[in-house]
């Protein structure tokens, strides 16, 4: 029976994806870890069933859906065995195109959110910077205003898709008034004069995923492609952080139902002292807190996704959801690597890899100590 506020209709997605992961995704997982990089053709696959617009309209060439038919993409993802791969999809489809179908002008919705539910261009979330993460009041790539819009200098670091991304959703200072005032969001094409990939980022996990750093000298941007209200983009950021927060709960919830399912299948089938090892106290109990894991970050990510469906602003739910399930996803990982012993740390198990693409969400989306200062504030405190 489907778990609210999931209904039949989603769980038949459900399996639809499912299929599709095994089919496109899983059988390459390994070969692009190895290669730092899975093809834009997984794009191309994805949009031809209708799974990079789940969520929109369908007068954009979307699915008309809404977030849970995206949320039913997301948990089914990890199934692929890649976090590199869940972290370019989701980000293309989770952060790069709804600042874009929210807040975008039609004309803008047109050149941009239209190719990238088809996949023919690949967007990216530039905020980040060298010394600009969570304290994104810190930004300093500047948009100078011009006739006709702006020259932009500056650098972003960090982002996912950065190395293909044919436009980059991106944070810039408007003024020189410090503090969130005065931050305006930019479309930067690739082939714009000045902007590049200043290097590819090499990283512990996610290896599949590209990671850029980008720099803009002199790059200018018309007037047409500023997304949003000029000098209102804090307000731009904070629209898209409870789904992203959500997005990487569910993400960590199919991450650890995953990873559960193939423990439970390697504890019935390695044997020890004359028995499978799972019959043993010990895997027993390892297994058990497992679970326990698993669903409890299932039940604190599915209220807060309730409570965001019903139109809520759930903060203090999704806080919650993004700050217990990141950071017992490593654990649950870290757990199935030791109940595969000397199996669980080689290559082959796949586990090893599990591992290193968890550590990251205790991190990214808000580090754990973002997300316990936020949630201490809604208490008052």
């Amino acid at each position: 029976m489907p778990l609210p506020p999931f209904t039949d209709e989603h769980e038949e997605l459900r399996q639809s994806i499912r299929r599709f992961v095994a089919r496109e995704l899983r059988p390459y997982s390994q070969q692009w870890e190895d290669e730092r990089w899975f093809p834009n053709e997984v794009f191309h696959k994805l949009a031809a069933v209708g799974f990079l617009g789940l969520k929109y309209p369908e007068e954009y060439g979307g699915e008309g859906g809404d977030h849970l038919h995206d949320a039913v993409l997301i948990e089914e993802l990890p199934r692929a065995g890649s976090g590199g791969v869940s972290a370019g999809i989701g980000g293309h489809i989770g952060i790069a195109t709804p600042p874009i179908w929210k807040f975008g002008t039609e004309e803008q919705k047109q050149r941009f959110l239209v190719p990238a539910i088809q996949g023919e261009k690949i967007g990216a979330l530039g905020i980040t910077e060298p010394d600009a993460g969570s304290d994104v009041a810190a930004i300093r790539t500047l948009a100078r205003r011009v006739d006709g819009g702006w020259v932009v200098n500056g650098s972003k670091t960090f982002i996912t898709n950065g190395m293909r991304a044919d436009f980059v959703v991106t944070a810039v200072k408007t003024t020189e008034e410090g503090g969130h005032h005065g931050i305006s969001f930019l479309l930067l094409e690739k082939d714009m004069e000045g902007y590049s990939v200043s290097k590819k980022l090499e990283k512990m996990g996610w290896h599949a995923s590209d990671t850029a750093e980008l720099s803009f000298q002199d790059v200018f941007v018309p007037e047409e492609n500023l997304l949003g209200e000029e000098n209102r983009g804090f307000y731009l950021i904070m629209a898209n952080f409870q789904w992203e927060r959500l997005a990487m709960a569910l993400g960590s919830v199919g991450s650890m139902q995953a990873i559960l399912e193939r423990t439970i299948e390697f504890a019935l089938e390695r044997e020890a002292f004359g028995r499978p090892i799972g019959k043993h106290q010990a895997i027993r109990h390892k297994i058990a807190e497992m679970a326990v894991k698993l669903e409890s970050g299932r039940a604190l990510t599915y209220d807060a996704l309730r409570r965001f469906m019903q139109g809520e602003e759930p903060l203090r739910e999704v806080t919650m959801a993004k700050l217990k399930t990141q950071r017992d996803c490593f654990e649950v990982a870290d757990e199935a690597l030791q109940i595969h012993g000397g199996a669980g740390y080689m290559k082959e198990y796949e586990i090893e890899r599990v591992a290193r693409d968890a550590r990251l969400g205790p991190i990214g989306g808000g580090t754990d100590e973002i997300m316990k200062e936020i949630l201490g504030k809604t208490y008052g405190l």
